[in-house]
């Protein structure tokens, strides 16, 4: 599993850059990482206790926290703050980047929800 060698975070364009050893570098947006958050919150604690995420558009990152040397605990601007990030996590996120978010922006629209821009 390839690790970080970089985590920066771009406060204006609200971009977690994560740059792995094995060359992969992803811009992952905070709205993004808001509603894919591992936490149980947002995952439940089995399948198909999802909880859809709305109106997520202009979340930030307030804060990182290291979890030992293999996660990250980021505090949202929402108040959301128990997702843990492991490398593994972030490296899927952004290898899977379009997809997930297509399926996300699917989901918006089965529920009725229009995301508005940010």
């Amino acid at each position: 599993m390839p690790t970080p060698t970089d985590i920066r975070f771009h406060q204006r364009s609200r971009i977690l850059e994560v740059q792995f050893d094995d060359g992969n570098c992803f811009e992952l947006p905070c709205e993004y990482l808001r509603v894919y958050s591992p936490s149980a919150e947002v995952r439940g604690h089995g399948p198909g206790q999802e909880t859809l995420q709305a109106n997520k558009e202009d979340v930030t990152i307030v804060d990182i926290r290291p979890v030992g040397n293999y996660a990250i605990s980021p505090s949202f601007s929402d108040g959301h703050n128990t997702g843990i990030f492991s490398w593994e996590i972030l490296y899927h996120l952004g290898m899977h980047q379009k997809q997930l978010w297509g399926e996300y922006l699917h989901k918006l629209r089965e529920a009725g929800i229009t995301r508005r821009s940010a």
